[in-house]
């Protein structure tokens, strides 16, 4: 683990896999996950001759936490971390919760984004003519409620729904088939674990900035190429959502996969990354 410092004074904790001169891809973990989440094959990154740098958002791991932050806020946050590393231009991806903020650096950083990727990602709370709610699994649209009222109803519920618990938040049997392979299931359960090492924190402002607030940046000002991967199948992250960006974001590309659902990202990983380091 390497530790970067903030212009205002805030740790950030970063870890790389790969090839360490590789082509640099910055990756935007999910919720409530760190930096040790990723795709769990490992020589994906050195087959594609990739340079992996994974860092745990504010109140995450070894992060240290942020409360009142906005998606828009870790765009800053991938910069600090590319100019520690020596990085003047890269790809960033994100899953799930981390595809908002790989959006954003794309919007508020677009002279440094070659490329960017959102797989299974968030619309904006505040996205007009989107029911962003609908076809959610009931776990999200709970907290989806509470965003929307304070931090402290918001600690309270993650803490209730936490207690007793010592792996991340179970999702549908749809996404059984892919969340049971051993790979996958102990990469997400060290990653969690991780995550919520020094408590809650990150976990809370992570679904207040994605769940409760605007973004604090308009998507259709992307200027980059962008894809958007989804399944339709997906019941954590509905695919309208998907839609929405694909149809706010000039530059986007939109593929949905017919038959996966939210963990189908990672059997799509790999052309993400091919695409990302520019083979395709």
């Amino acid at each position: 683990m390497r530790e970067v410092i903030t212009v205002d004074g805030r740790t950030l904790a970063v870890e790389e896999w790969g090839v360490p001169d590789g082509t640099p891809v910055i990756y935007l973990h999910g919720s409530p996950m760190s930096r040790l989440a990723r795709h769990p094959d490992d020589s994906l990154f050195t087959g594609l001759g990739i340079r992996l740098i994974t860092f745990d958002r504010p109140g995450f791991g070894g992060s240290t936490p942020l409360p009142g932050r906005r998606v828009v806020d870790g765009a800053d946050d991938v910069a600090a971390v590319a100019d520690a590393l020596g990085l003047d231009r890269f790809a960033v991806y994100g899953v799930s919760g981390g595809g908002p903020h790989a959006l954003a650096f794309a919007a508020r950083h677009s002279g440094r984004a070659l490329r960017v990727a959102s797989m299974a990602g968030l619309a904006p709370r505040d996205a007009g003519g989107l029911d962003w709610t609908a076809g959610m699994m009931d776990g999200n649209v709970r907290s989806a409620g509470v965003a929307l009222r304070d931090r402290a109803a918001m600690v309270a519920y993650l803490a209730a729904e936490s207690s007793g618990s010592s792996g991340p938040p179970r999702l549908p049997a749809t996404e059984a088939a892919v969340l049971g392979r051993p790979e996958i299931g102990s990469m997400l359960a060290a990653a969690y674990a991780e995550a919520v090492r020094p408590g809650l924190d990150g976990w809370v402002d992570d679904v207040l900035a994605l769940f409760g607030r605007p973004w604090g940046f308009d998507p259709a000002a992307i200027t980059v190429p962008v894809l958007l991967w989804h399944g339709e199948l997906d019941p954590v992250v509905p695919v309208a959502h998907a839609r929405w960006l694909a149809s706010r974001i000039p530059t986007a590309t939109l593929t949905v996969q017919p038959d996966a659902g939210h963990a189908g990202h990672f059997d799509a990983t790999p052309a993400t990354l091919a695409w990302l380091a520019g083979g395709g």
